[in-house]
């Protein structure tokens, strides 16, 4: 008879019902279930089908797969899709899949909407997680069923090792794609070695085309290599080149026409991004100017564009201008939430775990790398952080008033 998974007592019944060996449950680790030892022949049995937590589900034995060889037996359970991992999954059924990890707390900007004015306290050098706990919390969650990374700040491509940090990732079986958000400052220097370590997706923030702006924005200088480094990132082959605009009331929102217009002719994906509180940003509900009315000044010019079709999980609403080579998107995350897909993780540079970017429950992941827990002790900590993920977030006016850390410190 099949062994229960300690996690929630469920069966794991295995691929097929022949005789049965005990190996370690791929949806938990912890736990043994009874899979088929191809090395005998099957049993003419019937089990009926159960299934796992993950809902991986049992296969009833047929005369086809009962007449199965050895080799063609190992060969169906190598190349079948493991359903996906229990420790990853919430407690309403949403697959976290994606992980954003900040590589720094440290910034060569001081964007309005991400630091304070008066600055941040930085952590300490030993409390930030060191390249290779970054290395190992990524594998982990790799191997639990995260395809998706994206390297955040801070501003990423200050860290040193950046480089050597994608091409590390890049050699994780099962990760399909590494993202990097940047401000795009020193990126025309730095992508053509970011691009050969494996970096797929490139997101630049850019909050205005006016330099004048730019400056009060970010309180620094810059706009002039920012257009450089989107300018690389086309040569370079990216596509589309996401461009990251926060808008914001009397201050850019005159500009949303003029951010739709290159899209004309270049392979862009603008995204307007609504105004979000954080601490330290001075977040006004009468600064943010919400989707909707984005997209009606829009219309305004453009009354032909067209909604596109995204991914179940895209935090981004998707337009294109007819005929136009790039597109715009739409992150609604205070008029429109997409809390109910939200598919997304957080590690900060001090090595927390953030399951909601608006929550201020964290765990500390690095205190557990350093304590010498094992990998299953681990896992089991995620689990049950990622279990305690609510269904949304509080909404604008209470997050507003909620104590968070300010964006700089979470991970863009």
């Amino acid at each position: 008879m099949p062994i229960p998974c300690l996690l929630k007592f469920n069966y794991c019944f295995g691929l097929y019902h022949f005789y049965w060996k005990t190996v370690p449950c791929i949806h938990h680790p912890l736990s043994k279930i009874m899979l088929p030892d191809v090395t005998f022949k099957p049993l003419p049995l019937l089990i009926p089908a159960r299934s796992c937590v993950s809902g991986a589900t049992a296969l009833e034995v047929t005369a086809a797969n009962q007449n199965l060889t050895n080799a063609e037996r190992k060969r169906f359970i190598r190349e079948t899709p493991v359903p996906f991992s229990a420790f990853l999954t919430d407690g309403f059924g949403r697959h976290h899949n994606y992980l954003r990890i900040s590589l720094t707390e440290k910034c060569n900007l001081r964007c309005q909407y991400c630091m304070p004015e008066e600055g941040v306290k930085l952590t300490p050098k030993g409390e930030l997680l060191t390249t290779q706990e970054i290395l190992t919390l990524a594998r982990l969650f790799v191997q639990e069923g995260v395809d998706k990374i994206r390297l955040t700040g801070g501003e990423p491509l200050i860290r040193p090792d950046v480089v050597d940090i994608i091409a590390q990732l890049r050699k994780l079986d099962g990760l399909k794609t590494i993202a990097l958000t940047t401000n795009g400052i020193t990126l025309s220097r730095q992508l053509p070695k970011l691009r050969a370590a494996g970096l797929d997706v490139l997101n630049i923030s850019l909050d205005t085309l006016v330099p004048a702006k730019f400056e009060f924005i970010v309180r620094r200088k810059g706009f002039h290599k920012v257009m450089e480094g989107i300018d690389k990132a086309v040569e370079l082959g990216y596509n589309p080149v996401k461009v990251n605009c926060v808008v914001m009331r009397g201050l850019n929102e005159d500009e949303l026409v003029d951010f739709v217009a290159l899209t004309e002719k270049q392979p862009l994906e603008v995204r307007f991004i609504e105004y979000m509180p954080f601490d330290g940003n001075k977040w006004n509900f009468k600064k943010m100017v919400s989707y909707q009315e984005m997209l009606d000044t829009i219309r305004q010019k453009w009354p032909e564009l067209e909604k596109l079709p995204t991914e179940t999980s895209s935090t981004s609403k998707a337009f294109r201008v007819p005929g136009f080579q790039g597109q715009i998107g739409f992150i609604t995350s205070m008029s429109e939430h997409f809390c109910g897909s939200c598919n997304r993780l957080r590690i900060t540079a001090d090595g927390n775990l953030k399951v909601c970017l608006f929550g201020n429950s964290e765990v500390s992941l690095r205190d557990w790398l350093r304590s010498n827990t094992s990998e299953e002790e681990l896992i089991q900590v995620i689990a049950a952080a990622v279990g305690r993920k609510k269904r949304q977030h509080a909404g604008m006016f209470s997050i507003s008033q909620m104590k968070n850390r300010p964006m700089i410190l979470i991970g863009g």
